[in-house]
Order: C-alpha cells, then structure tokens, then sequence
C-alpha cells in the first residue's frame, strides 16, 4: 500500500533524517514519489518512479531547509496508471484563494459522488477524483461566505465522515494553515512528538516512541498543536477476503 508522511511544527524543524528513512521504504511502494514542502510559497515535487530512482530527490533532501509543515507519499499504485499526474499530493485553490494539499492511502470503493470528475482530472486516480469534490464541497460553503479557520475544520470533518463509508480514508490535507489527519484501517498511521511539533506516518521511522493515531476521527493541527477534534465516526475499513486477495496479488 502507499504510505503518508505528514509534519507540522511551531518552529522551522530538520527533518531530513525522517524523509531519508521514509523515502527508502519505495522499494515496496516503487510507482512514484511526491513531497510538499515550503520556501516562500508552496513547492509540489513528483515523479511517477520509485523514490529510490529518483535522479535529484537525495540532493532536494540534502538541500531542504529546516520546514514547519511538510507533506510527503510514495504510492503503489491500485488505481490509476503509472505517470506523474497520478502522484500525490495533489493541490488546488479554492474560489478564495486557498491552496488545498492532500494525500491520500487507500482506495474509493464507494465514490458515486465523484465519477462525474473523470472528464476533468489531470490523471485517473479515485484520489484525485476525492480531491476535486472537496475543493468543490469548499467552494458551496464559500459561495455563500468564506468560512472561517473553526467553519473550515468542520466542513471537512463532514466532508470526510459523509464519505467513509465503505472506503479506505487514510490521508493528510493542508490548507495553509491546518493540517488535517484522518486514518480509519487500523495500524496503518501514528505519531511521534517532536520538541515543537509532530511528525505522521504510515510506520515508524525510527526506533523511538510512535503513538497509534486515533481511528475514525478528523483531527486538526496548527503549529504542531492539536487545535480542533471531530467526533469519531462508526465507518472504518474493514478489509474483505477479495480486497486481501487482490492487494496480495499486487504484490507478486
């Protein structure tokens, strides 16, 4: 499966080490790599090969500068074909200006709601497809007016839970000011806390102490600081004999 790496912090933070060791997990997850970080604006970098290929990702690393928030995946791929429009993060400005980043590990089985951006995704994901009925979901809320740092939480902790049924919801979304986590397959995503802020993941990227993250509920940080927690929701995945059997194949 795809795996997640998600900072946030009060203070510029060097993560480097954790972006060595995450990025080296490929081999396992070879069908592309994608980072967001920050250097005055917002900086998405992919390629649609494995991260451990990658002809300039070790030197980005080496010369990445201390960040406060980061996003970070390397995908094997379930939908959608191989290419770099089908790499994560993906990003988009609402109608006020807000730049949206998500990532996402798992897989919309239920995703009636979002075929109909088939015609107009860039690539042939299920994830991007979520993507843009989100961007969407925003831009009705602001319509009527642009919602606040409080509205925008709860639009999304909505968004989220409408959408988990039947479907594998792992993933991180930023908004320029808060990063959202959600997981609802158990241990798949934890936590470690850092002396300013918090780093995600997928799996433990070292040997020190990682939390499981909470299942089955949105929850929001600023400046490596919880801010807002969504109830918990009833709709986690639950993997069936054929989901199983198909990842295993995949893996052959």
């Amino acid at each position: 499966m795809c795996e997640l790496l998600g900072f946030t912090s009060e203070k510029n933070t060097d993560i480097s080490d954790y972006l060595r060791t995450f990025f080296s997990h490929s081999s396992s997850n070879p069908h592309g790599w994608g980072m967001m970080y920050e250097n005055g604006s917002r900086i998405i970098l992919k390629e649609a090969v494995s991260a451990e290929e990658s002809s300039f990702l070790s030197d980005i690393i080496d010369s990445l500068s201390p960040q406060k928030n980061l996003l970070a995946h390397i995908r094997f791929a379930t939908v959608g074909s191989i290419n770099e429009n089908n790499c994560h993060p993906f990003t988009g400005t609402d109608n006020s200006g807000r730049e949206w980043t998500l990532i996402h590990n798992g897989t919309i089985f239920n995703g009636k709601h979002n075929h109909r951006y088939s015609a107009v995704q860039t690539g042939d994901t299920d994830s991007e497809r979520f993507f843009l009925s989100l961007i969407d979901r925003m831009n009705e809320h602001i319509s009527r007016a642009v919602p606040n740092e409080r509205e925008r939480f709860e639009i999304i902790n909505t968004f989220i839970a409408e959408n988990a049924p039947r479907n594998k919801l792992n993933l991180m979304i930023y908004d320029g000011d808060l990063l959202y986590v959600h997981k609802n397959l158990k241990n798949t995503l934890c936590f470690k806390r850092l002396e300013n802020g918090i780093v995600f993941a997928t799996k433990p990227l070292d040997t020190g102490i990682w939390i499981p993250f909470p299942m089955a509920q949105v929850i929001a940080y600023k400046h490596g600081r919880e801010v807002y927690r969504g109830d918990r929701h009833k709709d986690t995945f639950v993997p069936t004999l054929e989901y199983i059997t198909a990842m295993d194949a995949m893996y052959i």
